[in-house]
């Protein structure tokens, strides 16, 4: 299964063949991780992406508009977009802040990743411009 892994405003693309649990030691309370962590998959395409971001979970669940709000082919465009932007960020580090970029995004506009993904990938941008301040 490939994983999109979002900590904090890092993105890190994962492939693997099969999903391993594992624990992530980047919070030292337990508790915290479980509650800052958003996960969704596409079983059958095999992509999953985890969000590890302090207060996206809430800010998901009380500002995101409600999934179906948005079509399929408005987040798919609104992706492709934001990843394009995204990269070309992450690609110039003496530029744009490194810590914001770390790594580039490996989201392809002929892969149909389905609705959820989208939707999560979609919302997370929206919530790392407003809260880190920059446009995308």
């Amino acid at each position: 299964m490939k994983k999109l892994l979002f900590v904090g405003s890092l993105f890190m693309i994962i492939a693997a063949c099969t999903v391993k649990k594992t624990s992530l030691p980047l919070h030292n309370d337990a508790a915290a991780i479980q509650n800052d962590t958003v996960r969704i998959a596409n079983e059958e395409l095999q992509y999953e992406i985890i969000i590890i971001e302090p207060g996206f979970d809430s800010w998901l669940r009380s500002t995101a508009k409600p999934r179906n709000y948005y079509s399929l082919s408005f987040l798919e465009n609104k992706n492709y977009f934001f990843v394009s932007t995204w990269n070309n960020r992450a690609l110039q580090p003496q530029r744009y802040n490194s810590n914001l970029y770390e790594m580039r995004i490996d989201y392809l506009a002929n892969i149909h990743y389905g609705y959820e993904v989208n939707y999560l990938l979609y919302n997370y941008f929206v919530y790392f411009q407003s809260h880190y301040k920059q446009k995308l």
